[in-house]
């Protein structure tokens, strides 16, 4: 089997060295260079044409997002960005994410991180899922509209038509809450679904983005700057209210807990759940125990299977309508496909039909 070409840039020598040796050790990684500045990493990817190019954010000549641009728009591949947690490497990632770059890594202590070896595994995993991902929908953002459609099981769409636990019961007139779960792409997916949704939404939003402590409060105030819903970092103890989106921290699984009459957040910081803090499945599973709710649950794309276990216990405790985005606008397809593998969602809609679906159950 070929081999993932992986070209790395950091202006960094250390770090270009610890890198190389971290990927070199994967069976699948091949390292076939080097850049040490912006305007060699251009040069590199033209000449050595790699698969996936590790781009540190912060560098001289041409920073990390100004070689990104000039790469999407010249022959776009997956990019993993390295980047510090300050506010300023927050805010450059997720202009990043924007601009085309699949997924990044948080370096541990600033730029150049000696304990670099706390992110390996990780690097490497991002590294080997990027090189997978759907290039074809990362600037597709302003194609054409495509229709929502049901899912595809012909058998379980007549199951959930019959009214079945599963699908019962969900009526117009009853208190609501929607979550929302995703991992890789997901920055530019909710971008899509939250900027979409009315003001006068008239229910709560949760969401579990996978992302590192330092990067949601950035991510929160990019999405509320341009929706018409409010969107903010969840915090301990504060109610829920109508039209809000409250992102979980990076770091803290988010819970919801009935105060009176009243919901809650309750973030806590119980061990990582398939590898995640936050994870969708503590999300789900804390929503499910939740009475005189119904609830919409949405996965969107991300690598792995976060989301299916919770989704399976949301859909036996309670009235649940859930929606899974679809293969065709996924730029990574891992946890919509395990939701749909569970045959427990009701729809599968495309990206930039997933907010329109949403409201039309609420």
């Amino acid at each position: 089997m070929a081999k993932i070409r992986v070209l790395i840039v950091d202006d960094s020598a250390f770090m270009r060295k610890l890198i190389n040796d971290f990927l070199s050790e994967h069976h699948e990684i091949e390292v076939i260079g080097s850049a040490r500045n912006g305007e060699d990493a251009i040069k590199k990817f033209r000449e050595m044409r790699p698969d996936v190019i590790t781009l540190d954010v912060e560098m001289p000549k041409l920073n990390g997002l100004e070689v990104l641009k000039v790469i999407m728009e010249e022959r776009p591949l997956p990019v993993v960005m390295l980047s510090s947690t300050t506010k300023e490497g927050a805010d450059t990632t997720l202009q990043a994410i924007q601009a085309g770059a699949v997924d990044f890594v948080a370096k541990p202590s600033g730029s150049i991180s000696i304990d670099l070896h706390k992110i390996k595994t990780e690097l490497i995993q991002k590294v080997l899922s990027a090189s997978k991902a759907n290039l074809s929908k990362i600037n597709s953002q302003n194609e054409p509209r495509m229709a929502r459609k049901p899912l595809a099981d012909p058998a379980q769409q007549k199951k959930n038509a019959s009214g079945d636990l599963y699908s019962k019961r969900f009526s117009q007139e009853s208190k609501k809450i929607v979550c929302i779960g995703t991992s890789t792409g997901g920055p530019r997916a909710l971008q899509q679904v939250l900027t979409a949704l009315p003001k006068d939404i008239g229910v709560p939003v949760l969401v579990v983005q996978h992302m590192p402590p330092g990067f949601t409060k950035s991510l929160a105030s990019r999405l509320d700057s341009l929706s018409q819903i409010s969107v903010k970092e969840a915090e301990d103890g504060e109610l829920l209210q109508k039209g809000t989106a409250y992102i979980a921290p990076g770091g803290f699984h988010l819970e919801v807990k009935n105060v009176g009459p009243a919901l809650a957040i309750s973030l806590g910081q119980s061990p990582p759940r398939n590898g995640h803090r936050p994870s969708v499945d503590v999300m789900f599973e804390s929503v499910s125990a939740i009475k005189n709710y119904s609830k919409i649950a949405v996965i969107m794309t991300g690598m792995g299977a976060d989301g299916s276990r919770g989704l399976v216990e949301l859909k036996k405790n309670g009235v649940v309508k859930a929606i899974a985005e679809s293969q065709e606008t996924s730029i990574v397809f891992g946890m919509p496909k395990a939701a749909i593998a569970t045959n427990m969602v009701d729809e599968v809609a495309n990206v930039d039909h997933i907010a329109e679906t949403i409201m039309q159950y609420i």
